[in-house]
């Protein structure tokens, strides 16, 4: 187990290093951010002065130099705009697209599994179609449309829930939490829930295609001929075998609810790195930009090793197939 997590870990150093050399390119390939910062009538003295000051003067070979020094000192650069550390701008929106990421996971795995243990037991009946055609629909329709129907349901409509913001929030070692209060949740349970379609959808399907799967394994039969309960087939034997492919699914979900939240952000005003980064898209704050996708490929990667590691819990062939 030792040497397996050593080469895991080797593995991460590894992909952040790649990581960084595509986002700072990629991000610095794009625009001019003097365009934006310096004022169209300035002269070209002002905008030397303004590059110096930001260190756009340098090579881009260069820039990456010092770009990746400052990440090993944990310094992300100072933002254009904001004139703080990029890196502490992202960790001060982190906690609210963090409690959304994992509300909208929470949901896709009590709302997902459920549904899906129910259509691949009872693959013929009415509810288990509908269910499955609702999931399509799980599938197709943009979330950015289901979240305006949402806010136009149940916001304008029926006044149940609000439509925008974090709501009320709790301070628990240093960090505001809107799960801790009522208007909290009920603040958050609208974008939580419109992050999560897809997620439900996609547990579902898998959900039911692994009970199908399983049900027509010798062993189920054995266990049945063996006088076993069925909720205890389903339980122990069903649930088991079934896990894996679900922790990978739900895994990966995770790290993409937290990087594809940009759109439920903006749609919900929720001050999380979404709206943060499509604010900084907007007047090309380079640090800023470059923060937040290290940060996400930093919490993909770390995910990621969660999810291997779960694995070797959930099935020990993998473990013994690493030593092999």
């Amino acid at each position: 187990m030792t040497s397996w997590l050593i080469r895991r870990l080797i593995q991460a150093v590894f992909v952040v290093l790649a990581m960084t050399i595509i986002v700072f390119i990629g991000i610095y390939a794009i625009g001019d951010p003097l365009d934006i910062l310096v004022p169209p009538d300035a002269d070209q003295l002002s905008r030397e002065r303004a590059a110096q000051a930001f260190g756009l003067d340098q090579p881009l070979w260069l820039q990456y130099i010092r770009f990746l020094g400052g990440i090993l000192q944990g310094d992300f650069g100072t933002s254009f705009v904001f004139n703080t550390s990029s890196l502490e701008l992202i960790l001060e929106r982190l906690p609210a697209t963090l409690e959304l990421a994992v509300a909208a996971v929470l949901l896709s795995i009590v709302i997902g599994i459920p549904l899906g243990l129910y259509a691949g037991l009872r693959p013929r009946s009415i509810l288990s179609r509908v269910l499955m055609t609702g999931s399509i629909l799980g599938f197709s329709l943009p979330s950015f449309w289901v979240g305006l129907m949402l806010i136009t349901i149940f916001s304008m409509e029926l006044g149940w829930l609000p439509s925008s913001g974090r709501g009320d929030t709790r301070e628990v070692l240093g960090v505001n939490w809107s799960f801790l209060t009522l208007d909290g949740l009920s603040h958050m349970f609208l974008p939580a829930l419109n992050l999560s379609l897809v997620n439900i959808a996609l547990v579902m399907r898998l959900t039911r295609a692994g009970v199908s799967e399983v049900l027509q394994a010798d062993y189920i039969r054995f266990a049945r001929a063996k006088g076993l309960s069925e909720r205890r087939i389903v339980t122990v034997h069903v649930m088991k075998n079934i896990m894996i492919p679900i922790v990978t699914v739900i895994g990966i979900d995770f790290g993409s609810t937290i990087a594809f939240a940009v759109v439920t952000e903006n749609i919900f005003s929720w001050p999380g790195m979404g709206k943060l980064i499509i604010d900084s898209i907007n007047v090309l704050d380079r640090p800023v930009i470059v923060a937040y996708m290290m940060v996400t490929v930093v919490l993909f990667v770390t995910v990621n090793l969660i999810v291997d590691f779960l694995y070797t819990l959930l099935d020990p062939r993998i473990r013994l197939g690493e030593q092999k």
